[in-house]
């Protein structure tokens, strides 16, 4: 697939010198300049942030700069640049894309259903329930607008059916690749235009959930193969499904046979090690790395328990209750993904994976990029 590429004017080119003084974050998507942290403030390259000229003691109530120590003469308004983002933010609201994929049978609709609590998985968009595998991997998404506390958001879910469902399933993660580098190549399609869009529409696959059968044992070849082609070009979170048929026991045994041999295999899963910024954030990570994959259970089916509507499944010995901790890990999942993660999801697309992709093509094509930078520094002032 060639791109025509644009002659590059001076100062306008891939990686050209720093914003102009207006400058100001903007949200992936809406393309302004795309530089770092030091230009948040709008201040032209060599001027001390809040510097100013020292006089006797003077400052009362005044704030301290943590550039030179400085104590402004009094209040600038800078820390209002976070409503100013979010606002934003709430009026064009963000995308988000989530691909599933995993054989038939594991409840992957059903737990996107789950975690987004509305109709959301490929199911809801006409798919009967008694419609033949297909006999190839295919691509289906769906797309909703889900509005929560004012803020929106497009969720588009790509499923994979017919992934694993085969006699021979030799290179079934060749359609699933390929869908993802279209979907870089359409993004930066029109990031080459002289003439860009203001906000460029998304459909770059954020998170790929991929469900591991409990089979109490071990991972098969084709999960291992696939996370390994994959894990550089898509964040992969890995899940066990339907948790419920393993016992606690079996369940811990099983997760910690999965996380050995992706070690024992090189193969890394989103939060990867490289991508923690400082010691807090590898503390938190790691506390997720060590209960991943999560042992998940799904279901859109609500019952009494308690005198309390929960989601869960019946069993003969009771409710499974999706959200019950004790039971599984779907809240931390939940949480991991949509509560503390997400935005982290789409910088790493963007800065890594979309990066990797970018430079690759670009230098095909006789363009001179820069290195792809660190995930968080190059978007550190983004807002969703």
């Amino acid at each position: 697939m060639n791109i025509s590429f644009p002659p590059q004017i001076p100062g306008l080119g891939v990686g050209s010198g720093p914003a102009p003084p207006s400058a100001i974050p903007v949200p992936i998507g809406s393309h302004g300049p795309s530089h770092g942290a030091s230009h948040v403030l709008g201040h032209a390259p060599g001027h001390a942030v809040g510097h100013v000229p020292q006089s006797g003691g003077h400052g009362h109530g005044g704030s301290h700069s943590s550039s030179g120590g400085s104590t402004l003469l009094g209040y600038i308004g800078i820390d209002t640049i976070i409503e100013q983002m979010r606002k934003k933010t709430m009026k064009t609201g963000f995308e988000f894309n989530i691909m599933v994929v995993g054989h038939s049978g594991l409840g992957k609709s059903t737990l996107v259903n789950t975690l987004f609590k509305s109709q959301v998985s490929r199911k809801s968009a006409g798919w009967a329930r008694d419609e033949k595998i297909p006999k190839t991997v295919e691509i289906k998404s769906v797309s909703h607008v889900i509005e929560e506390g004012g803020v929106k958001m497009k969720l588009t879910v790509v499923d994979t059916p017919g992934f694993g469902d085969q006699i021979n399933n030799d290179n079934c993660w060749e359609p699933i690749s390929k869908y993802i580098n279209e979907q870089f190549e359409k993004f930066l399609k029109e990031e080459v235009n002289i003439t860009r869009k203001k906000r460029i529409p998304d459909t770059r696959v954020h998170c790929c959930i991929y469900f591991i059968s409990p089979t109490g044992h071990t991972l098969r070849q084709l999960d291992m193969e696939f996370m390994k082609r994959l894990s550089h070009s898509v964040n992969i979170i890995p899940v066990i499904a339907k948790a419920d048929t393993m016992t606690i026991e079996e369940r811990q045994e099983f997760k910690q046979r999965v996380r050995k041999e992706l070690e024992m295999s090189g193969i890394e899963f989103y939060p990867q090690k490289e991508f923690d910024d400082d010691m807090e954030d590898k503390s938190d990570n790691d506390k997720i790395r060590e209960t991943m994959p999560f042992a998940v259970v799904g279901s859109d089916k609500e019952y009494q328990v308690n005198n309390k509507r929960v989601l869960g499944r019946k069993t003969a010995w009771g409710i499974v209750e999706v959200e019950n901790p004790n039971h599984c890990e779907f809240a931390q999942l939940r949480d991991f993904l949509i509560r503390s993660h997400l935005q982290d999801l789409k910088e790493v697309t963007h800065n890594i994976h979309y990066e990797t992709y970018r430079a690759k093509r670009l230098n095909d094509n006789g363009v001179k990029t820069r290195t792809p930078p660190d995930h968080k520094h190059y978007y550190s002032c983004c807002f969703l």
